[in-house]
């Protein structure tokens, strides 16, 4: 959205925060889709399915990883929305996002205090901390441009913000994405490790928000 566009919606009397006209929503489907069918290849090409993603879709633990991602990428696709709109209420969305985030971390901290201490070290490290954060931000890459596309369109007054909202759902995103590869399942591992991983992209988009959403 334009300056002169955003006046005139303002000068006529339109509620800046309502949803976005026809047509638009389609767009964003099909850019969003973009970005996340490029992150799905990305993730195909390089590292591939999980062999035993069967026998691990079996285990509790493993929708519990998938129901915390599925829970926060939704959260932050509706923060990211909410700031591109002016005149917005955002004061509930650090809300929205922290609450499966607190969930997350109690069950991690609830499963370590309850195993035995020899197994506490690998229920956080896993066998993949090393590789993890990075490959949720590589693949988080194409879903960001997609984002960044979407947000140049609004009207984001708080560039910065913006960009690291943007950053963080493309994150969230990818790592639900990487969730189809991922061998980890224990919470304490997927509460630091992934979101870490989602902290990257979100730095990324910070830090070039103010010069790439510039209107």
């Amino acid at each position: 959205m334009k300056t002169d566009a955003l006046i005139a919606m303002l000068a006529s009397g339109a509620d800046v925060a309502s949803p976005v006209p026809p047509g638009a929503a389609g767009r964003a489907t099909t850019t969003l889709g973009a970005g996340l069918l490029a992150s799905v290849a990305l993730m195909a090409m390089l590292l591939g399915v999980r062999p035993n993603l069967e026998q691990l879709a079996l285990l509790p633990d493993f929708w519990i990883k998938v129901g915390f991602v599925a829970a926060i990428t939704v959260a932050s696709w509706h923060a990211a929305h909410r700031l591109c709109l002016p005149a917005a209420d955002t004061r509930a969305l650090p809300l929205l996002i922290a609450m499966p985030l607190l969930l997350m971390w109690a069950l991690g901290a609830i499963s370590m205090n309850e195993a035995p201490p020899e197994q506490r070290a690998e229920l956080f490290w896993g066998a993949t901390w090393r590789s993890c954060p990075l490959l949720i931000a590589m693949l988080a890459l194409p879903i960001l441009a997609a984002a960044l596309r979407l947000m140049r369109q609004l009207a984001p007054t708080r560039l910065r913000l913006a960009g690291a909202a943007a950053g963080f759902a493309a994150g969230c995103m990818a790592a639900l994405v990487y969730c189809l590869h991922c061998p980890e399942l224990a919470a304490s591992f997927v509460g630091f490790w992934y979101v870490l991983g989602m902290l990257v992209p979100t730095a990324i988009g910070a830090a070039i928000g103010p010069k790439v959403l510039a209107w």
